[in-house]
């Protein structure tokens, strides 16, 4: 590195290379002028490019700092760092030119060229350099062996590109600072201080009055005190989150490490005591009772049955829809026996870690048999014992079951625990859980009939405030194919209702607006009909409801009602005397006379143009009655008692021969509800003008429109 330090510009640190490299045009630009003395006026372009180098060499000393030393200074310094060559060891000229000069002309060779000097003359026995005292740059140039290898030069370089250089660096704005370039005033000034300004030396630069010093201190004074507590301030803050992060990665780190991932067993499951649970609590499913009696009496009295030498099942699997009560059921035999209760879905049992559900497996086993007697109920067994098939996505998937197997039938006997399993899809489950020896007692756990839903319409009912007067049989007889679960939605339904309406307690009404908001779903009140479709939406449902009323074998009707309902404008609603376990062909063509009445009447009062399109689900249902019958049913007297499952097995004949037949029956019957409609044209019109005034009506109040008597309730 090469330093200097002089009284005007301050200490500066720079690399040698870049003062070699400015100061050298100078050294040449000098040795130039004195060889040019000694030679002829023709050489004046050496001259001009002689006054390019030197102008360039004082733009590159500018903006190092050094423009304001004098020519003598700057001469010392250049025979300081680069020592003049004397006379005697200038280099002879090579081809009209000189040794530092670079030649923009083609020699007959690339090294004279790029060195301006021949290959034969490193061969002369001459000294290169003459100087008495050597400098370190002095013995490096000797080792190089020549002193223009020290000048980056390019080769075949042209006049015009290094003007156009040259002019470029003229047409830069002068600094008139002494300082050099942005790219360099980093590198330079890195080793200085950064001063600090006193108050008192801000006062003076910023002019401040002597009266306001005080008040500027002050203020001075004020905001330096608050930047000191804004720091604090963020200090704190940041110490409080760095200790928060802390907390949330140690109680990570220790979440993770309870995982099954990392410990692999549960922790113990502990049983539930269900005393408050027995069969008085079960209504509708009489016979699952039953069944599930001898369990009970097995774990209340085990020696009974061993002494016989009997051995009760391992398993019982409850299957039915949902909302039958096979949760109900299983909690009611723990609660019977008053044994523990274990509780179990199949669904926890499925972990993405491999080896989680076995170990919950033989956890849950090993804390039943070590409270023996006891029950183990899992829900949702399809979940965890599906039928095993090869998955490569999932290729332990089949641990968990076979865990299952060996807990329920495997080696090791399990003495006193009985398992109960519950599914809604039997046909899901492995052949090897429900083979005798595990899951070798199935009961079903059916909808429950018209006495089953009474029993448990009464049940939900008790828990409620109610009218006196409320018929649970007759909500029964409208609910086929409700299970236990929609009952008491069902009640849970009107008491909302009731509580909306602002009653005391719960009546028939509500529960007849329950029943058809679930069946129909909510009133649509807010629908603005006009009174031509309520006309024909009213004598619509009045044919059915004549139908209904007049045919024998039909259903008796419910109630009757115009307003609009899910994606009806109205319907009539039929209720059974007793869930029917079979119908007869009068009763099928029956309620194929009432699905006709509705489109009947509207071609009767209004004609065959003016018909709509509210009859296409009583289509549906009477086209669905009438193949069934031909089809499945074998009431059909020309296709005889053949059955018909898939008609596209056979013939175009046979099928043609079974739609003609469906036609047939349909039309038949649309011509019976013909018939009947105009054979009671008044009670007709005057049953619709009763659903235009009051909307909806019940059978009550059917019957007496139907027998031309006052409505003196309404």
């Amino acid at each position: 590195m090469f330093s200097m330090s002089t009284t005007v510009q301050p200490q500066v640190t720079l690399p040698l290379t870049h003062l070699i490299n400015i100061l050298h045009p100078l050294k040449s630009s000098v040795g130039s002028s004195s060889s040019a003395t000694c030679k002829s006026r023709n050489h004046k372009e050496h001259a001009s490019d002689t006054e390019l180098q030197r102008t360039e060499s004082m733009w590159n000393l500018r903006e190092l700092g050094f423009s304001d030393l004098r020519k003598q200074q700057l001469d010392e310094l250049v025979n300081h760092v680069l020592p003049r060559l004397s006379p005697d060891n200038v280099p002879l000229p090579l081809g009209g030119q000189t040794a530092w000069r670079t030649s923009y002309l083609s020699t007959d060779s690339f090294f004279h060229n790029k060195h301006g000097f021949t290959s034969s003359t490193m061969h002369t026995s001459a000294p290169i350099f003459s100087k008495k005292q050597f400098s370190p740059l002095q013995t490096v140039c000797t080792e190089l062996k020549h002193w223009p290898v020290l000048i980056q030069s390019r080769g075949f370089k042209t006049l015009r590109n290094k003007t156009r250089r040259v002019q470029s660096a003229f047409e830069r704005p002068a600094d008139t600072e002494t300082f050099p370039p942005s790219f360099m005033k980093g590198f330079l000034t890195r080793d200085k201080g950064v001063d600090v300004e006193s108050l008192d030396s801000l006062l003076k630069n910023k002019n401040i009055p002597e009266g306001q010093q005080e008040a500027f201190k002050r203020g001075f004074a004020e905001g330096f005190l608050k930047a000191q507590a804004l720091t604090q301030r963020t200090q704190d803050s940041l110490r409080r989150t760095r200790l928060i992060l802390l907390v949330l990665l140690l109680l990570g780190l220790y979440g993770i490490s309870k995982t099954p991932f990392i410990s692999g067993l549960d922790s113990a499951v502990d049983p539930v005591q269900m005393k408050n649970v027995t069969f008085e609590h079960v209504k509708g499913v009489e016979e699952a009772k039953n069944e599930l009696q001898e369990v009970v009496e097995f774990l209340k009295n085990p020696q009974k049955f061993t002494a016989l030498g009997g051995k009760l099942p391992k398993g019982v699997l409850l299957v039915g829809p949902p909302g039958t009560g096979k949760t109900l059921l299983a909690r009611a035999v723990a609660g019977e026996a008053d044994v523990p209760f274990y509780y179990a879905s199949g669904s926890e049992f499925d972990e993405m870690f491999v080896g989680v559900g076995a170990s919950r497996i033989r956890n849950l086993f090993r804390e039943a048999k070590a409270n023996a007697p006891c029950v183990i109920f899992i829900d949702e067994l399809d979940s965890v014992g599906g039928k095993r098939i090869e998955s490569p996505m999932h290729p332990y998937s089949r641990q968990t079951i076979n865990q299952l197997l060996a807990e329920m039938d495997g080696f090791k006997t399990n003495e006193g625990v009985i398992i109960i399993g519950a599914t809604n899809f039997p046909e899901a489950l492995d052949n090897a859980l429900i083979r005798p020896g595990r899951f070798d007692m199935q009961v079903t756990v059916p909808k429950p009939d018209v006495k089953g839903r009474t029993e448990i319409l009464n049940w939900y009912l008790k828990k409620i405030k109610v009218d006196p007067a409320i018929e649970a049989k007759v909500i029964a007889r409208g609910t086929v194919g409700f299970s236990g679960a929609d009952l008491e939605n069902l009640v849970n339904q009107a008491a909302l209702k009731a509580a909306v309406d602002g009653k005391d307690m719960v009546t028939m009404k509500e529960l007849e607006f329950a029943k058809d908001k679930i069946l129909m779903g909510p009133e649509r009140r807010s629908a603005e009909i006009d009174q031509r479709n309520k006309q024909i939406t009213a004598y619509h449902e009045s044919g059915h409801a004549i139908v209904a009323y007049y045919t024998k074998d039909a259903m008796p009707i419910n109630k009757a009602t115009i307003m609009p309902r899910g994606h009806s404008l109205g319907h009539v609603s039929m209720l059974p005397e007793n869930d029917r376990w079979s119908e007869t062909r009068s009763q099928l063509l029956a309620q194929m006379d009432v699905s006709m009445g509705g489109r009947v009447a509207e071609e009767i009062i209004f004609g065959h143009e003016n018909i709509t399109t509210g009859a296409s689900s009583d289509f549906d249902s009477a086209t669905k009655i009438a193949k069934m019958m031909v089809t499945r049913y074998g009431m059909c007297e020309k296709l005889g008692v053949m059955t018909y499952p898939d008609m596209t097995e056979h013939s175009p004949e046979t099928q043609a021969a079974v739609e003609h037949e469906v036609r047939v029956l349909l039309k038949e019957s649309y011509e019976r509800a013909k018939a009947l409609l105009k054979s009671h044209a008044k009670e007709h019109k005057n049953l619709a003008d009763a659903l235009l005034m009051y909307e909806t009506l019940d059978a009550k109040e059917i019957q007496l429109v139907l027998e031309g008597k006052a409505l003196e309730s309404r």
